[in-house]
């Protein structure tokens, strides 16, 4: 039998095997694990529900300890690597950090062939699709904003397929296409002969719109798509200004899709329109920012909708695909989807009608007091499940690690507000947001158990804090481009919020004046490029970040490419500055994470949890920590949690396996019946990713992409780690 074609037979039997109850806990393997046949991980999540779930009983509570590294294939790349693998028949498919696209054997870890766009990528990415019908397969890719589709035996680009073998997803949406910032963080899903995609892009403006769209698998032609800021004339049109579709953006899914292939239904998560933090510009509930969309998969028309965060000025984006389950609810089966959001909420929902199965209230919250700015009178907060994660922060939740540090940390927190969810951020003190700007939940999803309707989900426990800044008109064009581009990151100050947000005090010490500008054209790492600058602002830009100063100050206008809202492919002249680049009135002032002067959460632990629970009942089974801090647990101090990303998958034999912490870069199975720890290893970088699992010639592996870049003090690097029993 040739290469190719057992790819394709495999590739049908990993589908088959994915769509079909797998195997109980404790019960017999399937035949074709009995046979040795190969099962594989053939979609982003293992399948189009999204449930994380494997039916391989091969390693199981008894022999979990004798797993293995069996092999390690290093990229050699330095990066954010978050890449779940696909595993068709004997193939991984997977990512390196700068988006090369590896294939590999996955019994051994050796490359079979590697496909270089000669675009180097930044940013996170989290997997690939793969498609057949039986005859033919490709493999879809995406590097920035392009899209490829691949031969998957030889990994060349199929030249039937868009542009030789791409499509540029920055086309199709709003005015100049070159202008935009698009990427494909989360892969698409298939729905017969559809790619279905979403995409990130930047979150201050200008930003495209976040259109849902449909390719054609076989010719890259664009079948359907749905605005996700309604047009004229469509549903919800009347949720926003009347031109916001013309100029406002985001509100885009870049956490991926879940498919009910039986009935034709695509989950849509979408995140916030721009700006994050302030949205004087775009009164009303914003729908559909914020909300799980049921679309139909064919033509894209909506069949419901739940929006999580009305006029969202928090960033409380929907981080991961939902899940599909069946569930006991009112004395009969019910086919539901569960959404999981940063607040720590759970949402579940009647599959088919979007009728919430637990109460969901509307409850008052505060208005903002920031002029301008007119936030909604009530937000939704389901009444079950019970938040996995703290909503409200208290004195007496701070740390105690050392008295130095809680005095340090009462001190600051009674300059903070902390109210609990839903506070608007305001001009006079900070915010708390707790939990934090990335989770509760984040983009690496839930793992459920499909016979018993137990969610299985990690969550992030820190802190975090922000405020506005009234904008003053008096910034030269560096200082203006910084506010709007740059600030909602490295903070009005430059000094950032370190790691995860560099300061850039120094940075003229580090870098050449052409670096910075690079890193400003190209991107790097989360940080995404900011092509609609002209020189003369690029090189003001990089001199204020530079060196704080700004050489233009005073100037009233800049000459650059504009946003193009006015038509496609058009070009004006920059009218003032807060005219052109929508500079708002009032101005994030940066990411702060609420830590202490040694670095360590300034919140009583746990800083991560791993939660399971019944969603027919709404209550949990268990909790407990998820991770350490390796110097902390030396001391004494251990199972605190820790900062994590990526999820958990569970397996028939009761097996929950995740990586995400980021400090002790561990890989851990769990009972998933009890959360007892039963197996860990030490990885050599962070297995900030979701792992998969899969079969072949007989033997059960699980495999996980590791890399450093969240932690700047551990040795940096990124490898693909695969174990077995031993």
């Amino acid at each position: 039998m040739s290469g190719p074609t057992r790819i394709v037979t495999l590739a049908m039997l990993g589908f088959a095997i994915a769509s079909c109850d797998a195997n109980p806990p404790g019960s017999p393997a399937s035949p074709e694990q009995a046979a040795g046949a190969a099962v594989g991980w053939p979609m982003y999540g293992g399948d189009a529900r999204q449930d994380h779930y494997s039916s391989l009983t091969q390693i199981n509570r008894t022999n979990v300890g004798r797993l293995k590294q069996v092999w390690r294939f290093d990229a050699n790349e330095l990066g954010d690597s978050e890449t779940n693998p696909l595993i068709i028949g004997r193939t991984l498919f997977a990512y390196t950090p700068e988006f090369k696209v590896i294939s590999l054997d996955g019994a051994t870890g050796t490359l079979r062939w590697k496909f270089d766009s000669g675009i180097r990528g930044s940013g996170p990415q989290r997997g690939l699709t793969f498609w057949t019908d039986g005859t033919e397969q490709r493999l879809f890719a995406s590097v920035m904003n392009r899209l490829y589709a691949l031969d998957p035996a030889s990994g060349k680009p199929i030249a039937s397929f868009g542009d030789h073998g791409f499509i540029d997803l920055r086309k199709d949406l709003r005015g100049d296409h070159t202008q935009h910032y698009v990427s494909l963080t989360s892969p698409g899903i298939i729905y017969k002969d559809l790619l279905i995609v979403g995409f990130r892009t930047v979150e201050s403006k200008p930003a495209p719109p976040g259109d849902i769209r449909a390719f054609d698998v076989h010719t890259g032609q664009l079948r359907w798509t749905f605005h996700t800021i309604p047009h004229p004339g469509e549903f919800a049109y009347e949720e926003w200004p009347k031109d916001a579709w013309q100029y406002s953006g985001s509100a885009n899914n870049w956490a991926g899709f879940a498919l009910d292939q039986e009935r034709g239904i695509v989950y849509v998560p979408t995140g916030s329109a721009v700006s994050d933090f302030y949205g004087a510009d775009r009164s009303g509930s914003n729908l559909f920012a914020d909300c799980l969309l049921a679309l139909d998969a064919a033509t894209g028309k909506r069949l419901w909708h739940f929006q999580t965060t009305h006029h969202d000025v928090w960033d409380r984006d929907l981080p991961s695909a939902p899940v599909l389950l069946t569930v006991q609810h009112g004395g009969k089966r019910v086919a539901a989807v569960a959404q999981t959001s940063k607040q720590g909420y759970v949402y579940v929902f009647d599959r088919v009608t979007g009728v919430p199965l637990f109460p969901v209230e509307e409850r008052p919250v505060p208005a903002s007091t920031v002029p301008g700015e007119v936030t909604a009178p009530t937000q939704p907060v389901p009444l079950l499940p019970e938040p996995f994660a703290r909503q409200r922060l208290t004195e007496d939740m701070l740390t105690t690690r050392t008295p130095e540090a809680h005095a340090w940390a009462l001190q600051q927190f009674r300059s903070f507000r902390s109210d609990g969810q839903f506070v608007p951020l305001g001009v006079d003190r900070p915010t708390v947001v707790f939990p934090g700007f990335d989770g509760g939940a984040e983009w690496g999803g839930a793992a459920l158990d499909p016979h018993t309707g137990v969610i299985y989900v990690n969550a992030n426990g820190v802190a975090w804090t922000g405020m506005l800044a009234e904008v003053t008109s008096s910034s030269g064009i560096g200082a203006s481009h910084y506010q709007v581009q740059c600030s909602v990151c490295h903070g009005l100050d430059r000094k950032g919020s370190p790691p995860g947000f560099p300061s850039l005090i120094d940075i003229g010490k580090r870098l050449s004046s052409e670096q910075v500008a690079a890193v400003i054209r190209i991107g790097r790492g989360r940080m995404p490029p900011f092509k609609a600058l002209s020189d003369e602002s690029l090189d003001a830009l990089v001199q204020f970040i530079r060196t704080g100063r700004d050489p233009t100050a005073g100037k009233a206008s800049v000459t650059a490419a504009g946003s193009g809202a006015s038509g496609a492919g058009a070009k004006q002249e920059m009218q003032p500055l807060d005219r052109d680049m929508s500079l708002d009135k009032y101005q994030f002032t940066g990411y702060n994470k609420f830590l202490d002067p040694d670095g360590y959460p300034a919140v009583a632990p746990p800083w991560g949890t791993l939660n399971a629970i019944d969603l027919n009942t709404g209550k949990y089974l268990w909790k407990i920590p998820l991770g350490e801090y390796p110097d902390l647990a030396a001391h004494g101090m251990k199972n605190t949690g820790s900062e994590n990303y990526g999820g958990p998958i569970l397996t028939a034999s009761g097996l929950l396996f995740i990586g995400a912490t980021i400090y002790d870069r561990k890989l851990r199975a769990f009972d998933s019946a009890s959360g007892e720890l039963l197996w860990e290893t030490e990885l050599p970088f962070s297995g900030t990713a979701t792992p998969a699992t899969y079969m072949i010639d007989g033997k059960q592996f699980v495999v996980i992409c590791t890399s450093s870049a969240r932690d700047r003090n551990a040795p940096q690097g990124s490898a693909y780690v695969a174990f077995a029993l031993q």
